[in-house]
């Protein structure tokens, strides 16, 4: 059973830079495609970045493009990082996996592909 633990969570004023890790055990990333994904207070959960399984191809959403990169070792870890970051960057982010075999092209932002999930880490931006 694969399990995910975030962290790097913190609170950050407006302009600053967090790096949030993922660790994944019980699996190694090279067979899963990873995401990270965000819900702010009051909102459903988004879609922030992605990376296949082999680490050749990522997704990044509009809002935080040229800002957050995702990376990944191919072994146990993935890494978010957050330079100029926002309020409205505000919210829990979750690292996420796929199945094996899954493939992320076209439905890389869909919560659905990700059947495994961490217990997320808070991110909290001010003003």
């Amino acid at each position: 059973q694969v399990q995910l633990v975030e962290s790097g969570g913190g609170s950050v004023q407006a302009g600053g830079s967090l790096r949030l890790s993922c660790v994944v055990s019980g699996d190694t990333i090279f067979r899963r495609n990873m995401g990270w994904f965000r819900q702010p207070p009051g909102k459903e959960r988004e879609a922030v970045a992605a990376i296949d399984r082999d680490g050749s191809t990522t997704y990044t959403t509009d809002s935080v493009k040229d800002r957050f990169t995702i990376s990944g070792d191919n072994r146990k870890n993935i890494s978010l990082q957050m330079n100029s970051l926002r309020p409205e960057d505000t919210a829990v982010y979750y690292c996420a996996a796929t199945q094996p075999g899954e493939y992320l092209a076209g439905r890389w932002y869909l919560p659905a592909v990700y059947p495994y999930w961490g217990q997320g880490t808070q991110v909290t931006v001010s003003s």
